[in-house]
């Protein structure tokens, strides 16, 4: 992994995601900080460090095809997937809705999903795992094998556990106390 362009990542988190006050967290857990990734993902160089060095973490997986939830998945799954294009590789990208559509292809898998082709679940910031693990279910009740989670970062607070016993791999990029050490820096 090209270290450079980690740390360069790193310190566009910490600028632009990384925020200290009380708030909940989806999972409902109460934090003193936050980790807002969309704001990294949607600045042009935040896009492509992300998809670069997140595709060098999910090809050696061997994961044919990677998404999740709606709208976590969604900056980071996109990232990766024009980062394979240049590179060649053959990854597709799909998301999650929380719900199947009611109108047109009434759908809860979007994208160039295949439930023949190994799956990977990802999200931008994973906590416990919860919305991630709904994404690989309903991968799962789709008929696709899924094998791995991946994280931009992860804020070490149960999700591992929660793949495990899922029997998913997990890898991520950062920790959120990497972020936060840079953002306090």
């Amino acid at each position: 992994m090209d270290i450079e362009k980690r740390k360069a990542l790193l310190q566009l988190l910490a600028r632009h995601s990384y925020f200290e006050r009380r708030l909940t967290l989806a999972s409902g857990r109460a934090s003193t900080y936050y980790v807002d990734c969309k704001r990294t993902l949607y600045l042009p160089m935040g896009a492509r460090l992300a998809g670069e060095l997140m595709l060098e973490l999910v090809m050696p997986s061997g994961v044919r095809q990677v998404g999740g939830m709606a709208a976590g998945a969604l900056p980071v799954t996109d990232a990766i997937i024009v980062a394979a294009s240049y590179r060649g590789a053959d990854l597709r990208g799909f998301f999650v809705r929380k719900e199947t559509k009611d109108h047109g292809l009434q759908q809860q898998i979007e994208g160039a999903f295949d439930p023949a082709l190994e799956a990977g679940v990802i999200d931008d910031t994973i906590t416990t795992g919860g919305s991630t693990l709904a994404a690989a279910q309903a991968l799962r009740a789709a008929g696709a094998t899924v094998t791995t989670a991946f994280a931009l970062v992860d804020r070490g607070e149960g999700a591992a556990a929660a793949f495990a016993q899922a029997g998913l791999k997990f890898a991520w990029l950062y920790t959120a106390e990497e972020v936060r050490r840079a953002a306090r820096g």
